[in-house]
């Protein structure tokens, strides 16, 4: 039987609040923290509706999207392959969690 938490919905949620955190984070000095502060209600949220479960890796595979958003606007300091790397292996990390879980 699944639970609520383990649910496609549930990751998806996770994924747009991973996504959330990690564009306040990249973004602190600016508008990150209003971003946060949205973001962190949607996680208690989340918590209290949809409950514990393997759909919060969704928080990895989301925090790639902003990730790799950011490494369009680097400069020659930071090689943007790098945020490429990063993006990717949190996006594949997350999803290849979820669906080892799905097989189980």
């Amino acid at each position: 039987m699944e639970r609520r938490g383990d649910s496609w919905t549930a990751y998806g949620l996770w994924c747009v609040a991973g996504a959330g955190l990690a564009l306040g984070v990249l973004s602190i000095l600016t508008f990150g923290p209003f971003v946060l502060l949205v973001t962190l209600g949607l996680c208690a949220w989340l918590l209290w509706r949809v409950e514990f479960g393997w759909g919060m890796l969704g928080l990895l595979t989301g925090a790639g999207v902003p990730v790799l958003f950011a490494g369009s606007f680097v400069d020659t300091a930071w090689p943007s392959w790098l945020f490429v790397a990063l993006a990717v292996g949190l996006a594949v990390a997350g999803l290849v969690s979820y669906l080892g879980y799905r097989r189980s």
